[in-house]
């Protein structure tokens, strides 16, 4: 198993860089096989997400597209799929960054009642609590 790192990544996605792009695909075409995946963690995906939708405005239709794409290449390795299919899931139905259900699965899974955020949006989860809004109506 070899690890990919998300610049990698980028440059197989985005194909826009002919030098880093040709690097890249052919690591992930060629090197990466079922035997010998390519790997990917946590934090990977979640600079993955920011740079796509930071850098290159990919729309969160694609990000989902992309996601599932990556979990499903079998020369690829994903860091806990299961977690990363639920984290999927959440960000699919909520107004949150991928990083951020990534974050809430993540405390769901470790046991976590509810998550404490200043994020509006994270808040109105219903295992999480807006601080801001807390402090606020007392």
């Amino acid at each position: 198993m070899i690890g990919l790192d998300t610049n990698v990544l980028v440059r197989y996605l985005a194909q826009d860089d002919e030098t880093q792009t040709t690097l890249a695909n052919r690591l992930i075409e060629t090197v990466c096989s079922e035997e010998n995946p390519g790997f990917i963690g946590h934090i990977v995906l979640c600079e993955l997400t920011w740079v796509l939708k930071a850098g290159y405005k990919v729309p969160k239709s694609d990000m989902l597209q992309i996601i599932q794409q990556l979990l499903e290449t079998k020369q690829l390795t994903i860091q806990e799929p299961q977690l990363i299919w639920a984290a999927l899931k959440l960000y699919e139905n909520s107004n949150i960054d991928f990083a951020d259900a990534m974050i809430v699965v993540i405390y769901r899974m470790q046991g976590c009642s509810k998550t404490f955020t200043f994020d509006k949006r994270i808040g109105k989860l219903p295992d999480a609590i807006d601080l801001g809004a807390e402090i606020a109506s007392h």
